[in-house]
């Protein structure tokens, strides 16, 4: 098991010296745009509270857990203003499933590090369940990069991050090749959304990587194409078979 993990790292690694000496992917001048400043939105209660709610992973594999504590915590403000926190330390204690909390050790669970877009799904249920939030569903959603099905799921989705943005109903978890969106490894990450523009088709992205120092926004179809990335099939022993999203529906 190390030494296939030595050659993927070793693989991704070579990637990103590719795309880093030519200028390509993430690389590309333009593909990415950090929001530098004080961009909070100042209306949408929602969003207002997933940015303040926002917080950094704990280490290399705990994007997971840094996500999903941002969700609970926002929606807990909406609910009660004078709510404690609740810490990344404290959900993985009181939410086992899928051993989320053996995952995050360096050994991981049998060999198994991080969260597949399907458990992701149910742990982010779980979790609101554990906190006594309601929600009305929480829709598991693996995005194609081809297919007769690309259409729908694409459409689908813009129609909810523009609910997202301008209702203010609803949560989108990324589960994202990070370095399709921004020069980093092109390996799976986890992200809440932070807005959506749709007179510029632009998705922000609240990166849980302390690596990226601000919040960043992608043209959408830049945005699918890093939640529809299949992991280049070398992850399929650790459980990754493609990305997508989770979409939290609260009303």
């Amino acid at each position: 098991m190390n030494l296939l993990r030595n050659l993927m790292r070793l693989y991704f690694y070579s990637r990103y010296g590719f795309h880093r000496v030519t200028g390509t992917g993430a690389f590309k001048n333009g593909s990415v745009r950090y929001l530098h400043g004080n961009v909070q939105p100042t209306w949408n209660p929602l969003k207002q509270a997933i940015w303040k709610a926002h917080v950094k992973q704990f280490h290399e594999s705990s994007c997971s857990v840094a996500t999903v504590v941002s969700c609970i915590n926002a929606v807990r403000f909406l609910t009660n203003g004078n709510a404690a926190p609740v810490s990344q330390s404290d959900i993985l204690d009181r939410v086992t499933t899928g051993h989320w909390k053996e995952r995050m050790s360096d050994s991981g669970y049998r060999g198994r590090r991080g969260l597949p877009l399907p458990l992701l799904g149910e742990i982010i249920r779980d979790s609101f369940d554990v906190y006594g939030l309601g929600f009305r569903d929480v829709d598991i959603v693996q995005t194609p990069l081809n297919g007769s099905g690309r259409s729908h799921i694409k459409t689908t989705l813009k129609k909810r991050l523009r609910n997202f943005d301008r209702v203010g109903n609803s949560l989108i978890v990324a589960h994202f090749d990070q370095g399709s969106l921004v020069p980093a490894l092109n390996i799976p990450h986890i992200s809440p959304v932070g807005a959506y523009d749709a007179l510029t088709d632009r998705v922000t992205v609240l990166d849980v990587d302390p690596d990226q120092k601000a919040p960043y926004e992608v043209a959408f179809d830049t945005f699918y194409q890093g939640l529809a990335s299949d992991y280049h099939r070398v992850l399929l022993a650790y459980g990754y078979g493609s990305g997508g999203y989770v979409h939290i529906r609260l009303s």
